[in-house]
């Protein structure tokens, strides 16, 4: 079983995943399901939280996080993916891939015969979609019925938390202006109105205007585009009177959020930082125990 877009999961395997992933924050080193194995963790883009969470979140499962830069691989002098695949599988029990090619993911789990984790891809963030909803089960206690509202662009991380999230019964709202709009078969209710979607919501979700993938010749017009966008106190205030804001960071405060609601009391945003550790432990526990069993 992979984990390239979150789909992979059913309802109870995900229900049950963040159960364990609060389980595991609870007691950190009460699990040993990697001990004495490795995870190859493959970047081809840079990283801060998502590799730090693997790592540590590795080595609290026994294990041995063995991070590999692109530069580093045989992939740069001409091997193949697939081969590259046949032999980490032979030495690790999963492989993690943050890349800016969706093809790279695809082709290496079909020939992967470990687990292929997608730590980020063009089209989908999987895993910080595991972390986001932890985060409002967290806040709230259950995730059935509550309310989503995702502001500014809509990337992979908007596309993520629509499917991860509509599959955890979340109600997903994506504003996002026209040519930034996320696609409809994602399952998000889209609005072209920031105050329309966040009205009432349980939670207020943005992310960057410009990401690592944006050609920075088109910044400026993405910006002037998305600065409706901005998540602010007022905005902030059309939510729910419980609602919480959430970014999955970096963040740039003064555009897609202010510095008020990213270091504000109404934030669980350096909670959902922290708990992409937990969330990944669970889910690896999830992969390698069905990887055993189907061997």
């Amino acid at each position: 079983m992979h984990f390239l877009d979150g789909t992979e999961l059913t309802r109870d395997q995900l229900t049950s995943l963040l159960a364990r992933a609060l389980a595991l924050k609870g007691a950190p080193a009460a699990s040993r399901a990697l001990d004495g194995r490795s995870v190859a963790l493959l970047f081809e883009k840079p990283s801060t939280r998502t590799r730090v969470s693997f790592e540590a979140g590795i080595v609290e499962l026994g294990g041995h996080p063995m991070v590999l830069r692109a530069g580093e691989l045989q992939l740069t002098r001409g091997e193949s993916l697939r081969d590259t695949a046949l032999v980490l599988s032979r030495h690790v029990a999963a492989i993690g891939l943050r890349t800016g090619a969706e093809e790279q993911l695809r082709g290496l789990a079909e020939h992967a015969a470990v687990p292929v984790i997608n730590m980020l891809s063009p089209l989908h963030h999987p895993c910080q979609a595991l972390a986001d909803l932890m985060t409002l089960r967290e806040a709230f206690g259950s995730l059935e019925g509550r309310v989503l509202a995702y502001v500014g662009d809509g990337n992979n991380v908007a596309r993520s938390l629509a499917l991860v999230g509509g599959l955890a019964g979340v109600e997903v709202r994506v504003a996002a202006p026209d040519g930034y709009q996320l696609e409809r078969e994602a399952g998000a209710a889209l609005f072209d109105d920031p105050a329309a979607a966040v009205d009432g919501a349980d939670a207020v979700y943005t992310d960057v205007w410009v990401s690592m993938s944006d050609d920075e010749a088109t910044a400026g017009r993405r910006r002037e585009a998305l600065a409706p966008y901005r998540l602010d106190e007022a905005l902030l205030d059309r939510a729910a009177g419980h609602a919480i804001a959430l970014h999955c960071l970096p963040a740039h405060p003064g555009e897609e959020i202010t510095e008020g609601v990213l270091y504000g009391d109404r934030q669980r945003i350096w909670d959902q930082a922290e708990n992409r550790r937990h969330a990944q432990k669970a889910l690896l526990e999830l992969l390698v125990s069905r990887a055993a069993r189907a061997g």
